[in-house]
């Protein structure tokens, strides 16, 4: 599972990066080396116009969402906690995903993830988890595949007010490759730029097509160091977090 990361990167430069050219600077968040499960997180997606003189345009629009998909059905927006991660043999038929794996794909813009391998303290004798910052060897941003939707709160009698509408994301994940795989057996799948474009169109909905684009993740070394403990606690955040441990 990805049950946290690294997302640092300004909105200018996800822009450039990914070619946006729609984001609201209301939504501008702040860097964050410990985003968790319910962060609100950017996202890269694409829309078509529906009305207006642009009509039927595409727009690529860097957005932030929280990160816990609430699928539009659901009676109340607490189910998005249980669902960071979709994984990818199965995320194209599960009920909570199907529907915007057709229709509402994104890219989660990262500069790494965490993962914990179970150890033992040479102290103690006991279990622990030693977290590792798995990222780009080269330094570079990942784009990790997710989905998105929309969620309806019927508290709210207004369509137009955005307080009705709860936007939110979830990742998916694949079987560890690099050096992800000693540390633990799923990753996030990271999608090659190559692949962007034939993801994020709101117009595919060849389910076949879609799957043979996630069939392994993108190319390119994945460098694994220990950290911190301290990035356990969702409450500690800064560059400190990504120092190697002792």
């Amino acid at each position: 599972m990805c049950g946290r990361y690294a997302s640092t990167r300004s909105p200018q430069e996800l822009a450039r990066l990914f070619q946006v050219t729609d984001w609201q600077p209301e939504e501008t968040l702040e860097p964050s080396w410990n985003v968790a499960p319910t962060d609100r997180v950017y996202a890269v997606l694409e829309r078509a116009d529906r009305d207006g003189d642009d009509e039927g345009r595409v727009r690529r629009e860097l957005r932030a969402l929280r990160w816990g998909l609430v699928p539009s059905w659901a009676k109340d927006p607490g189910a998005g906690a249980r669902m960071i991660n979709a994984r990818v043999e199965t995320v194209h038929e599960k009920p909570a995903y199907r529907r915007a794996f057709a229709k509402r794909r994104c890219l989660l813009p990262a500069d790494g993830f965490y993962e914990w391998e179970r150890v033992e303290d040479e102290a103690t004798g006991k279990p622990r988890k030693r977290p590792y910052f798995i990222h780009p060897a080269d330094g570079g941003p990942m784009a990790m595949a997710g989905l998105y939707e929309y969620w309806r709160d019927p508290d709210v009698r207004d369509d137009d007010d955005p307080a009705a509408w709860l936007a939110t994301c979830t990742i998916i994940t694949t079987d560890a490759t690099d050096a992800t795989g000693r540390v633990h057996p799923r990753m996030p799948l990271a999608l090659s730029p190559d692949d962007h474009a034939a993801w994020l169109d709101p117009g595919h909905h060849d389910t076949a097509a879609l799957r043979a684009l996630l069939a392994r993740p993108a190319g390119g070394l994945l460098d694994a160091r220990p950290v911190s403990p301290a990035v356990n606690n969702v409450r500690n955040n800064g560059p400190h977090l990504l120092d190697p441990a002792d």
